[in-house]
């Protein structure tokens, strides 16, 4: 999954520093050892990285003044990876972070990831390290897919409308290398990739109304779609994801050409649009907020989106869209509650874990893998292991010594 990370208030520039406090000690394994060098192309090994067994859980975070700090869940060993500039936003893929910063949009490396090939999984560990900007003025949107050595990664720059597709594969080799770079005009938009292709948004007066195919080097393919009001973006396993006014968009690529289907929302209704879409990393269903009326589950393998009530006033939502069809939802007081994605009723809750925090005007980080939940407290100093299948227990806490602004899960 791909996520944005809401920027968080103002924090002190000390070391973060964790150190487990309780929980279930068999909350995750040991870590293992490599079983061998990369496998090489078509398997996500890169030089230098080592093949494991398990995938490499860990916690990236950015302080306020950019410093980042990786947590590795399997050993709960913490190491300082480098420092970029004051952050004001954060996004990640699993394995990348993206910073927002007055350079433009600075890309951190956790050295985790895994390669999903659909029937199994590849997981790989190499150094972490920090990759360098790409520069750019005004707020950036970026977009990502599941992939962490091939394909693109999008990045758009509001304030002067710069669409720019990275080589993700040179990423992975520790080079920020560029695509393409479209001159569209200011606005709120976005680049969000789709195989060899990347769609570009096209705006007037400040907000975006289509979507522009272009193929990885820049150039158009033909295609456009209307979109008034794009926002919200993430890539499932069957496609990407954008959010409209009226609905979303689906992209894919079918027979080598890139196709755009859209997905309305259901006829009379009159909840609020969702902007902003969660779920676990590549599993077909995302949630998003419908306002303070509900929450939206759109399915992109069944093309249909589902509203469910919202249970209490809520912040945050993703979809873990496991057999149980869990929906985790981040409520008003704090709580982590587990939802059943049928009908919305609340399963299981915790005790409010981040109250202080969102009395402060903070979002804390909620996010999904396929075993637990991970929650941030930026006031608290604390970041929660939550086992949702469990009855929401807490399985670990670890507190640091700075607020976790901005947390991302890496090695997924």
């Amino acid at each position: 999954m791909r996520f944005r990370i809401t920027s968080l208030a103002l924090l002190t520039s000390l070391t973060l520093t964790l150190t487990a406090c309780g929980g279930d000690p068999a909350a995750a394994p040991a870590a293992e050892a490599p079983i061998g060098p990369p496998v090489g192309d078509g398997h996500g090994g890169v030089g230098g990285a080592a093949e494991v067994t398990e995938p490499q859980l860990g916690l990236t975070t950015v302080d306020r003044a950019g410093t980042v700090t990786h947590l590795d869940l399997l050993d709960e060993s913490v190491r300082e990876v480098g420092s970029v500039g004051a952050p004001d936003a954060v996004t990640t893929d699993g394995r990348y972070l993206f910073a927002g910063t007055a350079q433009g949009v600075e890309v951190v490396d956790s050295g985790v990831w895994t390669w999903d090939h659909v029937d199994h999984f590849h997981y790989y560990r190499a150094e972490p390290r920090l990759l360098g900007a790409v520069a750019g003025r005004g707020p950036a949107t970026v977009a990502t897919t599941n992939l962490s050595t091939s394909g693109g990664t999008g990045v758009f720059f509001a304030g002067s409308g710069e669409a720019v597709l990275l080589d993700t594969e040179a990423l992975s080799k520790g080079e920020v290398r560029e695509r393409f770079r479209l001159e569209t005009g200011p606005h709120a938009g976005m680049v969000v990739p789709v195989g060899s292709f990347a769609l570009v948004t096209a705006g007037e007066d400040g907000a975006a109304t289509s979507v522009v195919g272009h193929t990885a080097d820049g150039e158009p393919t033909g295609l456009e779609e209307r979109c008034d009001g794009a926002s919200g973006t993430l890539t499932t396993r069957v496609g990407a994801v954008i959010g409209c006014a009226d609905g979303a968009l689906l992209a894919s690529v079918q027979d080598d050409e890139l196709v755009v289907e859209r997905i309305p929302y259901p006829e009379g209704t009159t909840a609020p649009r969702a902007t902003a879409f969660a779920n676990r990393e590549g599993r077909p269903t995302a949630a998003a907020l419908a306002g303070t009326e509900g929450i939206w589950l759109l399915d992109t393998r069944e093309r249909s989106w589902t509203l469910l009530p919202a249970p209490a006033p809520l912040v945050a939502v993703t979809a873990v869209d496991d057999d149980d069809e869990h929906v985790l939802a981040l409520a008003e007081d704090g709580r982590l509650l587990v939802l059943d994605g049928e009908d919305g009723s609340v399963l299981s809750r915790t005790e409010p874990l981040v109250a202080d925090s969102l009395a402060a005007g903070l979002t804390p980080a909620l996010i999904a893998d396929q075993q637990r939940a991970y929650l941030s407290g930026p006031v608290e100093q604390r970041l929660h292991e939550v086992d949702f299948a469990d009855d929401a227990r807490v399985a670990r806490t670890f507190e640091t010594t700075t607020e976790p602004a901005f947390t991302a899960e890496t090695g997924r």
